[in-house]
């Protein structure tokens, strides 16, 4: 056998295509040719997988703000509905001072002692942040007074307050006890 015809036997038994970089990445890519999808790209998998952990982050980040803000709030509710039930409690003893005052006595050292009594419970009160509303003259408003009674007075105006029963109260913007009136309509 001559060099030439070693050559062309050779020629015929390699491959026709020599494995470059290029051969190669059109063999990764094979699988595409034969499903007909693209191969899944690692980067883009990978990214997509972040995208879901932060949006979950988020999520479970927000979730959990909510969740202080609305213990917080809850808190600050229940605290502040004992503190309007335990004023409640001493209403009536507001009540009986303020009827205790009305009345007229002899005793001057008794009046004075029902007199610092009540001053000292108005101080306590005020420092509670507690509002004492309902007075002669005010208008009426059904938020804050309870009409009982109604009259007829031409020198009135419409809704007027012309007698207080019982003061009102109020915690804040929560109010307590209504006013207890006479109006005149």
């Amino acid at each position: 056998m001559t060099d030439e015809e070693k050559m062309e036997q050779t020629e015929q038994e390699t491959p026709e295509t020599v494995e470059t970089p290029e051969a190669e990445a059109e063999a990764v890519e094979a699988p595409e040719a034969e499903t007909g999808e693209p191969a899944p790209d690692p980067l883009a998998e990978a990214e997509e997988k972040l995208k879901v952990v932060q949006d979950t982050y988020l999520r479970l980040a927000a979730e959990y703000d909510n969740y202080r803000k609305r213990s917080q709030k809850e808190k600050d509710n229940i605290y502040r509905d004992a503190k309007a039930d335990t004023i409640e409690k001493f209403l009536p003893v507001y009540d009986n001072l303020s009827r205790a005052l009305e009345q007229e006595t002899a005793d001057a050292a008794y009046k004075k002692g029902v007199e610092m009594t009540m001053t000292g419970l108005e101080e306590i009160l005020k420092k509670l942040d507690v509002t004492i509303f309902g007075e002669p003259g005010d208008i009426f408003d059904p938020a804050l007074h309870n009409a009982v009674m109604h009259i007829e007075d031409q020198d009135a105006k419409e809704g007027q307050i012309m007698q207080v029963f019982q003061k009102g109260f109020k915690l804040g913007d929560k109010v307590v006890r209504f006013a207890m009136v006479q109006t005149a309509n």
